[in-house]
């Protein structure tokens, strides 16, 4: 069986699940919004999903520590990135049910902003507690002390903390502000992958991932831009879509300055594969091709939202300081 055989089915299940994935998120953010408006709680359908992701990533970072040498204790990092992005999930959810609150939808954005984010360092910062009482229980002798705790607090931070920018992104500014980011970031994901198979010719980072070329990254921010317009200027104009859109109307899902939408696809797009190449970065060092082989041509939960980590934060940023809006 020729190479090219192998690359082309490849392709062709990377395309299929793909679609899959896509398929499966909408349907999770259509249930995700009907529960909403029955319960008037969001978050019920998509938060247990990433609380299976948090765990599977959580287990996936474990793996990657301990190829280092690096034997954080395992429990810290479950209970503490699960206690990040639950806090950042349940402050907002107390702020919409606080009757003392003015029901102004921008007031209560910011409310739960700021909300969002006190409760989410406490957690955190739990978590660098739970990180040192640990090891303190289980010391026995020097050596290997220090190491192991900043592998706990890297575990937690960069899939507890992290992830916990996408749980803001939905109970904040909506569904929308969630499904844009992700578009964008696929897109990018997308473009670097077909511009630079079809092109690709001067190596990026030819250290940390070979395949990664500059003409892929051009591409990237070119995808993730035209996944910006898409998201923020396109489809709210589809009626069908008005459920995603219901905050605003087609014309205030499109408002904003006719800059912002460009900024958007590019900051998260730029941060989206600074994301891709930390993650590279973090397997060369323990000298692993991927965080884990549950999906056949992808690899991991990690290597699935690797640019979404690091793209989550900045997309928040956007929608903070309403380069979007």
């Amino acid at each position: 069986m020729n190479s090219s055989f192998l690359g082309t089915a490849m392709l062709r299940w990377r395309i299929a699940f793909g679609v899959l994935i896509v398929a499966a998120l909408a349907a999770l953010c259509w249930l995700d919004d009907w529960l909403h408006r029955v319960t008037e709680v969001p978050g019920i359908a998509l938060f247990p999903v990433l609380v299976v992701v948090v765990v599977l990533a959580s287990r996936e970072v474990l793996h990657l520590t301990a190829a280092g040498g690096m034997r954080p204790v395992p429990w810290v990092v479950y209970c503490g990135s699960l206690l990040v992005v639950t806090s950042c999930w349940v402050a907002p959810v107390f702020v919409k049910f606080d009757d003392k609150l003015p029901q102004d939808s921008r007031y209560l954005a910011l409310i739960s902003s700021a909300a969002a984010s006190d409760w989410t360092l406490v957690a955190l910062a739990v978590g660098v507690l739970m990180a040192f009482a640990a090891e303190m229980y289980r010391f026995k002798r020097p050596g290997g002390v220090t190491i192991n705790v900043a592998a706990a607090v890297f575990g937690i931070t960069y899939v507890g903390f992290l992830l916990s920018f996408l749980v803001k992104l939905h109970l904040v500014w909506g569904l929308r502000a969630l499904v844009s980011t992700l578009i964008v970031v696929k897109m990018g994901d997308v473009g670097a992958y077909a511009v630079g198979r079809l092109i690709g010719r001067s190596k990026m980072a030819p250290g940390l991932s070979p395949g990664k070329t500059i003409e892929g990254a051009l591409g990237a921010m070119a995808f993730a831009c035209l996944g910006s317009w898409a998201t923020l200027h396109w489809l709210p104009t589809f009626h069908q879509l008005h459920w995603l859109f219901q905050a605003t109307s087609s014309e205030g899902a499109r408002a904003g300055t006719s800059w912002g939408w460009i900024l958007f696809g590019l900051l998260v797009g730029i941060s989206g594969m600074v994301g891709d190449l930390a993650e590279s970065l973090i397997k060369r060092d323990v000298q692993q091709k991927d965080s884990s082989d549950w999906v056949p041509g992808f690899g991991g939960v990690l290597d699935i939202l690797d640019s979404a980590l690091l793209a989550a934060p900045a997309a928040c940023a956007c929608w903070a300081f309403r380069l979007v809006t």
